[in-house]
């Protein structure tokens, strides 16, 4: 068995393929990023998954690929935990940027712009991924991302910025009361997952003229931090693999539009395509 997967902090989607690299099973786990979980988190969100654990035997090689894995320490920390419960298998650990690109098929340069509940950005020359800045996760960075979002409408939510009907909307979706907040965002092993689901609430009432500012902000951030850090995102189009991606089609155009940048496709989900190329890297052997 082979076990391709594409990780973010929220969900990991995993394909198992047979030995002769066909696909055998799709299942989903919650996000399995090194950088904000513990082992003992890590490893029971796989071994819960019955797909996953009554195979862990049979499973031979192990294609991953996730968020919080751009360091080799966040890749060892991740390793320890796949070989105690797959003690077959041959391990590859990549960062999600690398996955956003295979995802993408193309042998063309491009800047490759990952948005779903984190945020990441790297340049494909035609076959090396090439990064300037490290991630510090959610904290300090991802830009125009779920968590991003979500921190923005509760800071303007409790500074008395967000509109009086945009509010009450939001009161009436959500547990706003001080100590769930900070139950969620200090205590709780998954931060930036529940402030990515706050966020939810900006991009589904994303007509709003509120929202619309929040989301262009946003955006207009990850391209002055992130896009633009690339010489060649002037001259290349612009590549977004992602949820938030996904739901932000629009206001991505217009504000790539302002910087005379050219969005090349959107990629929701990257998993199949990821799938395919291990595929097909099996049945060439």
């Amino acid at each position: 068995m082979i076990l391709v997967a594409d990780s973010g902090s929220t969900k990991t989607n995993w394909i198992i393929l047979d030995d002769n690299g066909e696909i055998y099973y799709k299942v989903n786990t919650k996000g399995l990023n090194p950088a904000v979980f513990a082992k003992n988190v890590l490893h029971e969100r796989i071994v819960s998954k019955e797909e996953l654990n009554d195979i862990r035997d049979e499973v031979k090689e192990i294609f991953f690929y996730g968020a919080g894995c751009g360091t080799q320490t966040a890749r060892n920390y991740l390793r320890e935990v796949f070989i105690n419960i797959f003690k077959n298998a041959n391990i590859e650990i990549h960062e999600d940027t690398i996955a956003a690109v295979k995802s993408l098929q193309t042998d063309k340069p491009g800047v490759v712009c990952i948005l779903g509940t984190g945020s990441n950005c790297s340049y494909f020359d035609g076959k090396e991924t090439h990064q300037k800045i490290v991630s510090l996760g959610y904290i300090i960075m991802d830009d125009a991302s779920g968590n991003y979002y979500g921190k923005q409408i509760i800071r303007d939510y409790y500074f008395h910025k967000m509109p009086k009907e945009m509010a009450i909307k939001f009161e009436s979706n959500h547990d706003l009361s001080p100590d769930t907040i900070k139950e969620n965002i200090y205590k709780m092993d998954s931060p930036n997952t529940y402030l990515a689901d706050i966020g939810r609430f900006l991009i589904e009432n994303k007509k709003n003229d509120y929202a619309q500012k929040v989301i262009k902000t946003g955006l207009r951030s990850f391209v002055e931090n992130q896009i633009l850090q690339f010489e060649e995102s002037k001259k290349v189009p612009i590549y977004f693999v992602g949820s938030i991606a996904h739901f932000l089609h629009d206001e991505i155009v217009e504000v790539l539009n302002e910087y005379k940048l050219k969005l090349g496709k959107i990629v929701r989900h990257p998993i199949t395509t990821l799938a395919k190329s291990h595929s097909k890297n099996k049945k060439c052997k």
